[in-house]
């Protein structure tokens, strides 16, 4: 579910301490049933061993496979036009304490690069020839005794180009990417981390699901 921008940007999340510079562009919320307030690191495995596109809708599929032919053809990709290249990690400002939770993290599964870990918050972000994005995870109490996972997508936009770039993919962004990586994430909780935490493995037989 899509929240206003400053469900993020009024908490004291740790990540506001170095990104300055980057615009928040989007903020959406995740339910995680039966959650409780030492689950962020569980849900956070379970988001990287759910990763697999090819479970996608057809659209969500087919929308990827448009953008990584054009990246390799346009060379938005290059390793020249990411971290290490066009723009320097935010690895590189992270205080020392900091610096030193990603070291032990589980490897992404997904495109995105570790930047930190935390017992309520994570961070991870992408780089290519049209932005510098960040991908900011937290842990949130309900209010009735829960906790939701919060997604904010932190933005730093490639010039022209690359505000144009984001424009021209919102609404892709909102009516197919999004809805498919809320039914993905959500699932990813009930048959990850849920079972987990309960210390049951992964669930087998749970056929409940997002409405």
């Amino acid at each position: 579910m899509r929240i206003p921008k400053a469900a993020h940007t009024a908490r004291p999340w740790r990540i506001h301490e170095f990104t300055q510079d980057f615009r928040v562009e989007d903020v959406w919320s995740f339910r995680a049933p039966d959650a409780g307030p030492d689950d962020f690191p569980v849900m956070a495995e379970a988001l990287k061993t759910a990763y697999d596109t090819r479970k996608d809708p057809a659209a969500v599929r087919f929308l990827f496979a448009v953008r990584w032919k054009l990246g390799a053809l346009l060379g938005w990709d290059t390793p020249r036009a990411g971290l290490g290249g066009r723009v320097v990690s935010l690895c590189d400002r992270l205080p020392r304490d900091l610096a030193r939770t990603a070291i032990d993290a589980a490897p992404c599964t997904d495109p995105f690069t570790e930047v930190y870990q935390l017992d309520n918050e994570a961070a991870r972000e992408l780089a290519n020839k049209t932005v510098h994005t960040v991908m900011h995870l937290g842990w949130v109490p309900t209010g009735d005794g829960g906790y939701t996972l919060r997604m904010a997508a932190l933005v730093k936009a490639n010039g022209r180009f690359g505000r144009l770039y984001m424009a021209a993919i919102a609404p892709f962004r909102y009516l197919i990417v999004y809805p498919a990586l809320t039914r993905r994430w959500e699932r990813a909780w009930l048959d990850h981390g849920r079972p987990r935490r309960h210390g049951g493995g992964a669930a087998g037989g749970d056929t409940a699901g997002p409405a």
